[in-house]
This record gives structure tokens, sequence and C-alpha cells, in this order.
């Protein structure tokens, strides 16, 4: 008896291997984009889609310009307590090294999906896993370089960026955290940062 139903089975495998379903969406296997190309420049459709979904954005036409915006912000906000542990920024910026407690805490990136507002981060430049989320407000500094199109393209520019030494966690960062689940009434800053905001540097 279990062979034959063990006969049976092969027997419709290998009927259905010799007539395999057509995909149903040809089009979305290959290297081609899903999506159109945009008819805009990269800054201005991430700055479009990343502020629908609630983030802060600003940009800066220089490190001079970056340093400006960014100590107005602090000052009107009055942030006092400042979490930052990246090189190029820490003397400049951070003031506290106690992430539980900061007001703030200031980052660099991978890059940013214009296509969907997104911010990608990853352990290798955030000197750890919580940096961008465990602070009430994550402030991002990035560059008019790091613009990607798709989430295709930053994970491409991931892969050649490390040569097969990915780093150990990446993150899509859509907006300030948010959530729906308590009868369907959103909220902000549940699972991370309540407010975002991207710093947008040329060069």
């Amino acid at each position: 008896m279990a062979t034959s139903a063990k006969e049976n089975i092969l027997k419709r495998v290998r009927q259905a291997l010799s007539n395999p379903v057509p995909l149903p969406f040809p089009g979305s296997e290959g290297a081609s984009s899903l999506f159109a190309p945009p008819n805009e420049e990269l800054e201005v459709l991430f700055a479009q889609e990343f502020t629908s979904l609630q983030g802060k954005f600003a940009f800066c036409e220089n490190e001079q310009d970056l340093h400006l915006q960014l100590q107005q912000l602090i000052t009107e906000k009055q942030w006092t307590k400042i979490y930052c542990s990246e090189d190029k920024w820490n003397a400049t910026y951070s003031n506290t090294i106690n992430l539980e407690s900061c007001d703030v805490s200031i980052t660099s990136c991978e890059s940013l999906v214009a296509r969907t507002g997104s911010i990608v981060l990853s352990t290798a430049n955030q000197s750890g896993r919580t940096v961008s989320v465990y602070a009430p407000v994550h402030i991002c500094i990035a560059y008019t370089h790091q613009l990607m199109f798709d989430v295709k393209d930053a994970l491409l520019a991931i892969k050649e960026k490390y040569q097969g030494k990915i780093p150990s966690q990446i993150t899509f960062a859509t907006g300030p955290s948010r959530t729906a689940d308590i009868e369907k009434t959103l909220v902000t800053g549940v699972h991370g940062p309540k407010e975002v905001y991207c710093f947008l540097v040329e060069g």
C-alpha cells in the first residue's frame, strides 16, 4: 500500500514538472525594475515620500550649513542629552554616553531609498543595533551620493560595498515608529523613535 501511494505521488510530481505552470507575472522576473524611472530628481522624490510619512527633512548645501541647521534645531528643541557614537560627529554633538536616557541620537546611514522614503541603516555604520531605535528622536545625516531610487539599488550598493562581509543587521526605517494594533488607532513612537529627522547634505 505504501509503495503504491508513493508511486502515485511521484507520478503526479513528474506530470507537474513536464507541464509547468506559466509565471503569472513574467515581467517581474529578471533584472528590469517594476517601477518606472522618476520624473524628478531623487532628492525631491525622497523628500516628498519621507515627509508624507511624518519624517522631517532638511537640505544642507554643505557641511557648514549642516552644522548651522542642526545646532538651530538642538537649541529650538532644547535637547540637552545628545548621543552620537560616530567619530565624524561625536566630538561636535555628543554630550552623553547613556543611550537609555538621551533626548536624541545622531547616526549616519548606508543609503536613502527615494521611492519609499526609507533610511537604510546597518550595524556597520551605527555602532550597534539600538542607536536609531532606542532614543525618542532619531537624526540621520546623509549625503546626496547615497540616494538610491529603489530598495533593490540600495541592497546592491551594500553588496558591492562590503564584498561578501555583509553587516549582521540591515534595517529599512520608513518614517517614525507607528502602529495601529489597538482599535486601529495610529500611534507613533511605540516601537522606536517618535520623531525622525533626515539632514541631506549636498556632496
